[in-house]
């Protein structure tokens, strides 16, 4: 069962980065469109203006960010960051369903100010991946609470130098217990035979 939990380590990881990478791409476009005629003198005559949702690409950002500091750390810090990565993933899947509205309403607002006349107001293609993205992240942040224990951890020796523990002086006490262990502790340690 538990090396079971640890071949999910890959997958997980790669679809919670591929989520959050699409969430960043999609939540920094366009969400509405509209064609309108705007009144001379108030704005430029025809063309086409956007609703955005800035925040949607910012959480997706944070999200991206939690999930490569989740490949490099260990232990309770690893399991708080999954965590975190959830509560941003949730977030983010609020964040789409409230845009998937407000986006269209502040962009008929914008062009009600200007006295467009006639607009068409379509929601483009990159609300529906932004949604489909974080309700991925939020399912793959979850599995990462969930089996974030049994995954492996990054060794010791990519940790910051200095923060290795100081080489152990042997005593004579430690020269005894090699002794009484059967161990020749006048050898180097790389030709000492362990019993």
């Amino acid at each position: 069962m538990a090396e079971a939990r640890r071949r999910t380590f890959g997958p997980v990881v790669l679809l919670g980065l591929a989520a959050a990478g699409m969430a960043a791409v999609a939540g920094n476009r366009t969400w509405a469109e509209a064609d309108a005629f705007l009144v001379p003198g108030l704005a430029t005559g025809g063309g086409t203006t956007s609703g955005d949702v800035p925040l949607a690409g910012g959480l997706a950002l944070v999200a991206l960010a939690a999930w490569g500091v989740l490949l490099v750390t260990r232990g309770r810090v690893r399991r708080v960051v999954a965590v975190l990565a959830l509560l941003v993933a949730v977030g983010m899947v609020v964040t789409g369903v409230v845009g998937w509205s407000s986006s269209v309403d502040a962009l008929l607002g914008e062009l009600a100010q200007r006295q467009a006349q006639d607009p068409t107001v379509r929601r483009t293609v990159w609300v529906w991946v932004y949604l489909a993205a974080a309700v991925l992240s939020a399912l793959t942040s979850a599995l990462a609470v969930r089996l974030v224990p049994s995954w492996p951890e990054m060794g010791n020796r990519y940790d910051a130098p200095g923060s290795a523990p100081e080489p152990h002086e042997e005593t004579g006490l430690d020269l005894w217990r090699a002794l009484d262990e059967g161990r020749d502790p006048t050898l180097p340690e790389e030709h000492r035979a362990d019993p």
